[in-house]
């Protein structure tokens, strides 16, 4: 390809509302075009990007067995209203009306649409296991669409959905797209994670996230230092930090705290550290109010809080006139002696003794605090986020924290869609029997931002050489004017085409040093500088992207020199 064919505008200004490099850069390098709020045009350079990703994609899922089909991305509303899916997406649901007042969404992800052709096309179990995938457009409303296509409100995606008759073949192709995505990003070249995860809105009995490890990615997730274990914060295991409840050793004590509202200014104030002290939050329950204490250093879990049957759906904290009402004081005097609610407490409280908390009086606070002396807990259990420096869950090491973005997910759903579907098919008996069904989705669009977050310096992109949009580039100096310059490049350009290399040929009439830094900014791995100077003096100079120092290699060389690297 050469420039002069092809559409390539870069910018040297950043925009404005590029919050993260990977927006910086794509829209700098002419990749993506805003079209409106979470909403983008991707342009032929960015495009070959988005192709490359969906290759390797759709390679390893046909190598796992699974079928390529394609579903409407608009979908009728009764098929959420069979599964009831509607208030768990609430407002992320683009709806839309037809001209004879039916109504449709248009669809944030594919469950239902796959149900729906299953239960009419897999009728019998010898027609399972089966998996099919997908690479489809998709919108989801984001109430504040940010970070180019990384939070994009329409973006790409690969979803797959596997049907079975038992849990234990679910299990087995479950782990078959656990290996399968394992595949996928390393052959993109990427570091990533595979993560316990938690289901959210998709639902079914376990998950697994996969991430790319990137400093500005938006999940936290924690890993064992000398063990497998890893998994995004929300579903991490946060073990008790005490082992045995000590005898306690202090007398109950009320102590004014007037003004002081918050851990830290207690603790402050007290001159005691905040891992002596418990918060209380009251929540909405089934029943009523719900107490829920985690030490006063830690983070209450709101993904955990939320799973607990007790607390009402969707996780609501009381507001302070609610509070008032129950308790009789403001939020930060909360306390667990005499609160006329259920306590469910974290495991680590569970083992305090002599710690500090709220009196339910305004401005006033409870030293000496002992479980079963002073108050009694209704439940224990793991409702804290775990943090760095906790034992890892497996046992083995601590646990470190990294930030990851999520570029996949793959669920074990069960029978969640089939039974509120009714995809049934006839077992060996000849009884009718509900599926078991697992998901798998990837971002595709999502990935592209993703690898450049993980690869970019000062500089401009750092493409992986899966998923460059080109893998070398020619950068004559002075092409127009110099016959040796242009005669050489056009016969190595041709002779690389002719092998099947993927190559750019830079034939603008542009600046040497305008060019070099273009190309900086794009990123393709290899590029080749091509000068009267050094062609006269029988060599041309090499440069690796990443790694940005110049090679001379003889001009007669340089293709067979440049195979040779991509073959690497």
């Amino acid at each position: 390809m050469r420039t002069s064919q092809f559409h390539l505008v870069t910018r040297k200004e950043t925009p404005q509302d590029a919050e993260i490099i990977s927006h910086q850069l794509m829209i700098r390098a002419g990749m993506i075009r805003k079209l409106g709020a979470g909403l983008y045009t991707w342009s032929p350079l960015g495009y070959r990007v988005l192709r490359k990703v969906e290759q390797i994609i759709r390679e390893e899922m046909n190598a796992s067995g699974a079928l390529e089909m394609l579903m409407p991305a608009v979908q009728p509303k009764e098929l959420w209203q069979e599964t009831g899916r509607i208030e768990d997406f609430g407002g992320q649901l683009l709806a839309m009306t037809d001209r004879a007042e039916r109504e449709y969404f248009f669809g944030p992800t594919h469950e239902e649409v796959i149900t729906e052709f299953v239960r009419d096309e897999v009728t019998s179990y010898k027609q399972l296991p089966i998996n099919f995938y997908q690479i489809q457009t998709k919108f989801r409303d984001e109430i504040r669409p940010r970070f180019g296509v990384m939070r994009s409100r329409e973006f790409i995606m690969k979803d797959a959905y596997s049907f079975h008759l038992s849990a234990e073949s679910l299990e087995e192709t479950y782990r078959l797209m656990e290996t399968t995505y394992t595949t996928i990003l390393a052959r993109m070249g990427l570091h990533f994670r595979c993560v316990l995860a938690d289901s959210g809105a998709i639902g079914g009995s376990g998950s697994q996230e996969f991430h790319v490890l990137a400093d500005s990615g938006e999940d936290a997730i924690m890993y064992s230092d000398s063990g497998e274990y890893a998994a995004n914060i929300e579903k991490c295991e946060a073990v008790s930090l005490i082992a045995d409840r000590a005898v306690p050793t202090a007398e109950l004590s009320e102590v004014a705290t007037p003004g002081k509202k918050t851990i830290e200014d207690v603790a402050e104030f007290l001159k005691i550290d905040q891992k002596q002290m418990v918060k209380t939050l009251l929540v909405a329950g089934i029943d009523g109010p719900v107490a829920l204490v985690v030490r006063g250093d830690h983070h209450l879990s709101e993904v955990k809080a939320a799973h607990l049957p007790e607390v009402a759906t969707p996780l609501c904290f009381l507001e302070e006139q609610e509070v008032r009402k129950l308790v009789g004081c403001d939020v930060g005097s909360i306390g667990v002696k005499d609160l006329n609610c259920p306590i469910i407490v974290d495991l680590t409280v569970a083992n305090m003794s002599d710690f500090v908390c709220g009196a339910n009086k305004e401005g006033h606070h409870l030293t000496g605090v002992n479980w079963q002396r002073d108050a009694e807990f209704t439940q224990q259990v793991d409702i804290r986020e775990a943090q760095e420096g906790d034992p890892s869950p497996d046992g083995k090491g601590t646990l470190k924290q990294a930030r990851g973005i999520e570029v996949g997910h793959i669920f074990q759903l069960g029978d969640k869609y089939s039974k509120a579907m009714n995809a049934v098919v006839l077992n060996d008996k000849g009884q009718a029997q509900a599926l078991q069904m697992g998901c798998y989705g990837m971002g595709v669009s999502r990935l592209v931002a993703a690898a450049i977050e993980q690869n970019h310096d000062d500089n401009g992109i750092i493409w992986p050489a899966a998923l460059a949009p080109f893998q070398v580039a020619l950068l004559p100096m002075n092409y127009q004017k110099s016959v040796q310059v242009k005669k050489t490049t056009d016969e190595l350009y041709q002779k690389l085409t002719d092998i099947g290399v993927d190559v750019i040929l830079d034939d603008r009439k542009v600046r040497p040093g305008f060019m070099l830094s273009d190309f900086e900014l794009l990123g393709i791995p290899h590029q080749v500088i091509i000068g009267d100077r050094s062609l006269d003096e029988g060599h041309v100079e090499y440069r690796h992207r990443k790694k940005m120092d110049k090679q001379k290699i003889e001009h007669a060389k340089i293709a067979d020199f440049l195979q040779q690297q991509l073959s690497l």
